[in-house]
C-alpha cells in the first residue's frame, strides 16, 4: 500500500457522496409539487445516467423513500448541529443529535421501517447489485459532524471506531429494538439511546487520555 492509497479512497468516496446527494436532490425537487418522478427524469435532472441511478438505488421506491426521509431531517439537523454553544463538546453534539432526530421520529420512522425493509431484502433479479453500502452516507455525516471536535484528539482508528459504534446506538435500527423489542415509550427510548451514545463518547475521550496522559499533564514537554 502506497501512502496515496487513502488520499485516493478518500477521493473516490467524496466523488460518491456528491453523485449519491446529486440523485437525492434531484429526487426532493421533482417530487416537490406531489408528483412522482421516474428514475429517467431523476437521472437527467441529476445528469447522471439511469445505470448510475441503480448503482446507488436498486429501485425508485428506496430513492424516493431516501430522499423523503432527507428532506424531512437535514434541515433541522444541519440547524441543532450549528449551535455555537456546544461547537467544543462532542458529547453534547451528539446528545443535540439525537434529540433532533427523535423529534421527527414520528414522522421518519415509518420510512425507516420501509427503507430498512428494502435495504435488508435481496435485489429483485436483474436489478444490478449496488455498489458500497446499501444505506447513504446521511447518518455517517451527521456523527462526524456531531464528533468534529474529536477529530484532532483521537487517532484515526479510534475516531473511525467511534463512528462506527455510534451509527449502532443512533439511527432507526436502535429505535426499533427499543420500540419493538423492549416496549419503550418515547422518553425511556431518548433516555436510553442518549445514555449509549455518551458511554461511547465518553469511553473513547478515557481510553485517549489513559493511552496519552501527556496530553493532561502540563509539566510534560509534549503536555498541552
Amino acid at each position: 500500500m502506497t501512502s496515496a492509497d487513502p488520499v485516493r479512497r478518500g477521493g473516490r468516496e467524496a466523488q460518491r457522496r456528491r453523485t449519491r446527494k446529486a440523485i437525492v436532490d434531484a429526487a426532493v425537487r421533482l417530487s416537490a409539487d406531489g408528483a412522482t418522478p421516474s428514475i429517467d427524469e431523476i437521472a437527467a435532472a441529476a445528469d447522471v445516467s439511469r445505470r448510475t441511478v441503480y448503482a446507488y438505488f436498486p429501485s425508485l421506491d428506496h430513492l424516493l423513500i431516501d430522499a423523503t426521509a432527507g428532506a424531512l431531517n437535514e434541515p433541522p439537523v444541519e440547524q441543532a448541529l450549528a449551535d455555537p454553544t456546544i461547537a467544543g463538546d462532542p458529547a453534547a453534539r451528539v446528545d443535540t443529535l439525537i434529540r433532533t432526530l427523535l423529534t421527527y421520529s414520528p414522522q421518519s420512522l415509518p420510512l425507516g421501517r420501509r427503507l430498512i425493509r428494502l435495504t435488508v431484502d435481496q435485489p429483485v433479479s436483474g436489478t444490478p447489485e449496488p455498489s458500497g453500502p446499501r444505506r447513504g452516507p446521511r447518518r455517517i455525516e451527521w456523527l462526524e459532524q456531531a464528533c468534529e471536535p474529536l477529530r484532532d484528539t483521537l487517532t484515526e482508528e479510534s475516531y473511525q471506531r467511534l463512528i462506527s459504534a455510534l451509527t449502532i446506538v443512533v439511527g432507526w435500527e436502535a429505535q426499533i429494538a427499543l420500540r419493538d423489542v423492549r416496549g419503550l415509550g418515547p422518553e425511556a427510548e431518548e433516555e436510553a439511546i442518549t445514555w449509549a451514545a455518551r458511554a461511547l463518547v465518553e469511553a473513547a475521550i478515557r481510553e485517549h487520555e489513559a493511552d496519552n496522559p501527556q496530553d493532561d499533564d502540563p509539566t510534560h514537554p509534549d503536555g498541552r
